[in-house]
């Protein structure tokens, strides 16, 4: 057994246990395999290991791996996107996780409809006070859900966001959880929160969906981005 593979299976047991600590299973929670700087061949031994839902932050290298590894999962965007990058990813991407404004759900609205698809996104509220994070105030979030679900080609699953670097995790998840169960029913599909250092802190929150990378592939190589 390959190293990625072994992380894989370690990652899914913690997962399952999280899960049913709190009266859930692991089916009911999504990993993200984050592949930010990772090669292509990583990429192979974690779907050929069971992985199926890869996560990128950058869109250069989102459309890199997706010209050379196709449909080998569903990929997700997970980093802060600009708009007038939506327009190379729209043809193929499963998720769009990070959508913090209106004028950015307009425009992967506009691709989508020109890539004749729907794109399924999360709206990513801002709990940290660190300039570094992006995201919407908790009180815009939910307007914006709701905004953005009116426009076609678009269709709004939830809610993400991260919590400050180093800080204890748990008061963010709740506000997090709070801004997830404001929203309508029909869009309360995903809640993604929680990374290497905290994802079985998120489940115990509520989370459905989690974000790793370290933990799955190793430490990142920040030479790469």
């Amino acid at each position: 057994m390959s190293l990625i593979s072994s992380n894989l299976e370690e990652v899914n047991a913690r997962i399952a246990a999280a899960a049913e600590s709190v009266g859930r299973t692991r089916e009911d929670i999504t990993l993200i395999a984050v592949t930010k700087t990772k090669p292509c061949s990583d990429i192979k031994e974690a779907a050929a290991a069971g992985a199926a839902e890869f996560g990128e932050n950058y869109v250069q290298e989102l459309v890199s791996k997706y010209d050379e590894l196709g449909a080998i999962g569903n990929w997700h965007m997970i980093g802060h996107l600009q708009r007038n990058k939506v327009k190379y990813i729209a043809p193929f991407v499963s998720m769009i996780q990070s959508v913090d404004s209106a004028a950015l759900a307009e425009e992967i609205s506009r691709r989508a409809l020109a890539a004749g698809r729907r794109i399924d996104i999360l709206i990513e509220a801002k709990v940290s006070e660190e300039d570094t994070k992006t995201g919407m105030n908790p009180d815009e979030a939910r307007d914006l859900a709701l905004a953005a679900n009116d426009l076609p080609g678009v269709a709004v699953r939830g809610i993400m966001g991260i919590p400050p670097f180093g800080a204890d995790p748990r008061p963010y998840f709740e506000r997090l959880k709070k801004i997830y169960d404001s929203l309508p029913k029909e869009m309360r599909k995903y809640l993604s929160m929680g990374m290497t250092s905290d994802y079985e802190t998120a489940i115990a929150f509520g989370s459905n969906m989690v974000r790793v990378g370290t933990a799955i592939f190793g430490a990142r190589d920040y030479g790469k981005q």
